[in-house]
């Protein structure tokens, strides 16, 4: 199988955008309850565009996302092997430490989850965990993020109304902005609209191109139309390795193997 070469070879930094990555990954291997799951991955995603990793079911797309921020470790019987290198820091070190490792990222669930409270205290509610106290911070951070994802005219008036009578749509915009509040440097999206109807799709999908402006983005998708609307790069992985990674376009209207080939065209789901 194809593995995209490590961040010394000149091939990886034509492909990276800027001269020093934000996420480097560096002979990752990944077991879980005995599978190989994760091989070989070695891999230098680029700074503040939005890359796609996509793949048949089962291929490790989620686990690889996992991985960016120490999810696994909520899961039994995992062994991670090699580095995963965010600025520079391996979070997988002995000394790092989660809590500070996932407030680098901010992750959109496949299904949105507001916490049981007001609209105004789940978007407070992370920067209140790392010490912010003061409420007029709080309120301007409350304010700018819910501006950030397009809510704050839909809700300026009910800041205290639970965040669960929000449409499905707003829900997800609502924990992006939350997300946001702590100041990531990340964005995760792991099928982040494959609950959505279809305007709610296109809104969230519009808020991360605006977004990667700020944020380094990784998504996990499989709509690959999906893909090739927001993606600025896309990794294509099978059986737990990478087969392809590349410029979206490449990938998806040239792919250079065979069995990208029959997936983009949809011969392998």
């Amino acid at each position: 199988m194809y593995t995209f070469p490590s961040v010394e070879t000149k091939e990886t930094q034509d492909i990276v955008s800027n001269s020093y990555p934000h996420i480097q990954i560096k002979d990752l291997n990944v077991h879980i309850e005995g599978r190989h799951v994760l091989k070989n991955i070695n891999l230098d995603i680029p700074n503040n565009c939005i890359t796609s990793i996509i793949g048949p079911s089962g291929c490790g797309k989620t686990t690889l996302l996992k991985t960016l921020n120490r999810l696994l470790d909520d899961s039994k019987e995992v062994t991670v092997e090699g580095s995963v290198l965010v600025n520079g820091e391996d979070i997988y070190a002995n000394h790092a430490e989660v809590t500070h490792i996932r407030k680098k990222m901010g992750l959109l669930s496949q299904k949105p989850f507001p916490l049981p409270m007001s609209i105004y205290d789940n978007i407070a509610y992370g920067p209140k965990i790392h010490g912010e106290r003061d409420k007029k911070k709080l309120n301007a951070i409350v304010e700018q993020q819910l501006k950030n994802v397009g809510l704050w005219e839909e809700v300026k008036d009910r800041l205290e109304a639970s965040a669960t009578r929000l449409s499905i749509g707003q829900q997800q915009r609502l924990c992006l902005a939350r997300g946001l509040a702590v100041e990531p440097e990340i964005i995760l999206g792991d099928e982040s609209t494959s609950a959505l109807d279809p305007l709610s799709t296109q809104i969230i999908e519009n808020l991360l191109i605006d977004l990667k402006q700020q944020y380094t983005i990784v998504l996990v998708t499989h709509i690959l139309r999906q893909a090739r609307r927001v993606s600025d790069y896309i990794l294509f992985l099978y059986n737990g390795e990478i087969v392809e990674f590349g410029k979206s376009e490449d990938i998806l209207l040239n792919p250079k193997h065979d069995i990208t080939k029959q997936y983009v065209k949809g011969f392998i789901s």
